[in-house]
């Protein structure tokens, strides 16, 4: 090209701008423009939107960092712009891609068995069954702080009663609690 800059394009000319004078309204131009068409190439090579505009964003913010190395002589910006779209793109896809390694794999967790899952029913049964046992003001406290995970205080707050008496009934539920799941009585 030459050193005539009027025949070189409107988007060269931006580019010019960002490389020489670091230009932000030309820069925001050159989003603008090339914004929407590094997307729609983006997403004609698979990426989905958010991917796209991910790259989008890359490429731009590559384009700033980079902009003293553009040369109008060596290429069109439309050219250097799109290849390092396409770069961009090429390193997403090798790490989306990358195979992990057999030590960083997390091991598949097995399907319970059949048998497993009538234990844990026969389980549930027994506990449902040990906790009608308690009184009215032992089960409710021991499901408000295990099943609901309610710390004494939130529980004091929440019925009033004296902290002393909360955790009294709480101790004396869980322990006829332990002798009704062991089949003997206290």
């Amino acid at each position: 090209m030459s050193d005539d800059r009027s025949a070189l394009s409107e988007q060269t000319g931006w580019m010019l701008r960002v490389r020489d004078a670091r230009d932000k309204a030309a820069f925001a131009r050159l989003f603008d423009h090339y914004a929407p068409r590094l997307k729609a190439m983006g997403m004609r090579a698979g990426l989905g939107a958010a991917q796209a505009e991910e790259v989008v964003q890359d490429v731009m913010l590559k384009l700033w960092d980079r902009a003293a190395q553009f040369d109008p002589d060596r290429a069109q910006v439309s050219a250097w712009i799109y290849q390092i779209a396409r770069n961009q793109m090429a390193d997403l896809r090798r790490k989306e891609f990358r195979p992990v390694p057999e030590a960083l794999l997390t091991p598949e967790e097995p399907e319970p068995d059949a048998a497993q899952a009538v234990a844990l029913e026969q389980e549930t049964t027994r506990l449902r069954k040990a906790l009608s046992a308690l009184s009215d003001e032992q089960r409710q406290l021991v499901e408000m702080a295990y099943l609901g995970e309610l710390s004494h205080a939130q529980i004091k707050e929440g019925t009033g009663l004296p902290l002393g008496t909360i955790k009294s009934r709480i101790r004396l539920g869980l322990d006829r609690l332990r002798h009704e799941l062991k089949g003997t009585r206290p």
